[in-house]
């Protein structure tokens, strides 16, 4: 079947859309003031996020670093602490060289055209069209996740739309259906559809402006659309984790390099267990391939259990005892010895922020 509409159902289709956003779009903060900054801000933060997740993340970040400049001259530890729990923490790192690229070579003003955005450090497809559209009125698409899936019930598009083949496809109809004037309202509308009546799972038919073009509905097959192949079950790995004290009662913490998973996060450190090894003699190796130490591992705390995008672990995380040796930077980027009240100055990922919430309550 053609992708194709005619010119009088196109126009058909924009003009109910359009229509249907003004009247019940939600009141959003970006919808408000759509600044440049504040539009990439709050789309970078919808990444995989829920609005009602984002909305107090996107306010305080705001209030932080109020303009591109700010951002930019903040140092990255400040970003990743105000992104702390958002999750997804090269948005964060992406976010922050953006910036200072901009400053470096736009004057600190986000550039106005897709390909030049595109051009920046995480500003792939979906980003520079959005912000492209909604801050600067270009025609061009913006397809995420919401867009792929009404997208693929309108056109019927029985394709695995996570094969190449089939996100080309949905990006070609994507641009032709984004009209000429007010091209970034009627991208939100298409996202806005897609948060709100043509949901995952139980979409609201019967209130969408555009059921009368939707060609999975009139087959019935709009609750099985969008096709995407199963996914495969995610390994589980055992990780440990020691909260190293010395004689003071300071704990160490270490950084993860930059470009490492949750680069520039600090944590209680350790490692993932080696095939037959004890909990206890990974904790050791891994310390000391890490800083350097030898130490002495004492009593179990707790186990966490934490998924990820690719991969699912147990965190087991012990109370250690620094017997020997000065800490070395050897496998991350940095190290400390903090005091517990001093831990809240620092962005950790949420599998060691639930450690320090440990310690708080035993502590007191």
């Amino acid at each position: 079947m053609s992708d194709a509409l005619s010119q009088e159902r196109l126009a058909c289709l924009r003009d109910r859309l359009l229509g249907w956003y003004d009247q019940q779009r939600r009141e959003l903060p970006w919808r408000d003031d759509p600044d440049p900054y504040r539009v990439w801000i709050s789309e970078v933060m919808l990444q995989q996020t829920q609005v009602t997740t984002v909305l107090p993340y996107y306010q305080r970040f705001l209030r932080r670093f109020p303009t591109l400049r700010d951002l930019a001259s903040a140092p990255l530890d400040d970003v990743l602490k105000a992104w702390e729990g958002l999750g997804y923490y090269a948005r964060a790192r992406n976010l922050h060289a953006a910036a200072r690229q901009v400053v470096a070579d736009h004057e600190g003003r986000l550039p106005s055209s897709y390909p030049a955005l595109r051009r920046l450090p995480g500003f792939g497809d979906y980003t520079a069209g959005a912000v492209a559209s909604i801050a600067f009125g270009e025609r061009v698409p913006a397809v995420d996740g919401n867009v792929k899936r009404v997208l693929a019930r309108l056109f019927a598009i029985t394709d695995d739309v996570t094969q190449s083949a089939t996100a080309r496809r949905l990006r070609a109809i994507a641009a032709e259906l984004v009209p000429p004037d007010r091209p970034g309202d009627f991208n939100q509308a298409l996202m806005e559809l897609g948060a709100t009546l043509c949901t995952p799972t139980s979409p609201r038919c019967l209130l969408c402006p555009v059921q009368e073009a939707c060609r999975g509905l009139a087959q019935g097959i709009h609750e099985s659309l969008p096709v995407r192949a199963p996914r495969r079950e995610r390994p589980h790995f055992d990780v440990t984790a020691g909260v190293i004290r010395r004689e003071d009662g300071r704990l160490l913490i270490a950084q993860r390099k930059p470009d490492a998973m949750l680069g520039g996060l600090w944590e209680f450190p350790g490692g993932k267990c080696q095939p037959d090894e004890s909990l206890a003699d990974c904790l050791r190796r891994e310390i000391c391939e890490e800083l350097g130490l030898e130490i002495e591992v004492d009593d179990y705390l707790t186990t966490i259990q934490h998924g990820y995008t690719h991969f699912r672990i147990s965190l087991h995380v012990f109370e250690c005892r620094h017997q020997d040796g000065e800490p070395r930077a050897l496998d991350c980027a940095d190290w400390r010895w903090v005091r517990l009240a001093d831990l809240e100055e620092y962005a950790f990922p949420v599998t060691d922020q639930k450690i320090i919430q440990m310690l708080n309550t035993s502590f007191h």
